[in-house]
């Protein structure tokens, strides 16, 4: 009993942290469950898990909650009809029209929570690694719909056709981080100013929030006149 209620506290306390491990372990999970019915339906589950822990980080921040709960609640049914009918365009489009504004807005609510003292906190510590996963979720769900409007947007190793949504979130990671790796290529104008903007984005978020982190870190270890 007490542990239990020193991991509830623990959460209550560190919403951000819980937020980014949920995303963490789907990342890793997925591999494993998402080629069956029953592996999408328990990622499907674990996502509204990442959406009630990104709604508990929002509460935590000066944004308007109500906003979270007017794309969230939505978005929490759609994962659920999606884990069903992964190949649906109607349902896949109609849920990354959903998940992209909900995402971007609990970014935009996450980095306002950094941005909103003068200390640095062990749960926006973590909030800094969860609102840059919680920025590649957005941008995965925008190429997710990106194909459907406008078809052969992207092509792959595995040749032309509509990419499976882990290849879109593997994309966005490698697009943020500016790292190169993906083996998937944008040929669509629209896939490719998307493409751009994520780049910029990535290059802000470490350029802004990392080095205020990094300063309000510096700034409080030194010592008082």
């Amino acid at each position: 009993m007490v542990s239990l209620r020193g991991s509830v506290e623990t959460a209550r306390t560190h919403p951000s942290g819980v937020l980014l491990v949920v995303q963490l372990f789907t990342v890793l999970a997925y591999p494993f469950l998402g080629d069956s019915v029953w592996g999408r339906s328990v990622l499907g589950v674990v996502q509204l898990c990442v959406v009630v822990a990104a709604l508990a980080a929002v509460r935590r921040t000066p944004a308007l909650t109500w906003f979270a709960v007017l794309l969230g609640v939505p978005a929490m049914l759609f994962t659920i009809l999606e884990a069903f009918q992964p190949d649906q365009d109607t349902v896949v489009l109609v849920s990354a029209l959903l998940h992209a504004p909900f995402y971007f807005y609990v970014s935009y609510a996450m980095i306002r929570y950094l941005f909103h003292d003068e200390r640095v906190t062990r749960d926006e510590l973590f909030a800094t690694g969860a609102a840059f996963t919680v920025v590649a979720w957005g941008f995965a769900y925008v190429y997710a719909a990106t194909q459907v409007i406008w078809p052969g947007s992207f092509v792959g190793t595995g040749g032309a056709g509509d990419r499976p949504w882990f290849e879109l979130l593997f994309l966005s990671f490698s697009t943020l981080t500016s790292v190169g790796l993906s083996d998937i290529v944008p040929v669509g104008e629209h896939a490719r100013s998307f493409l751009m903007v994520e780049a910029v984005a990535g290059v802000f978020y470490v350029a802004l929030v990392v080095a205020r982190l990094v300063g309000l870190t510096v700034l409080g270890r030194r010592p008082e006149a």
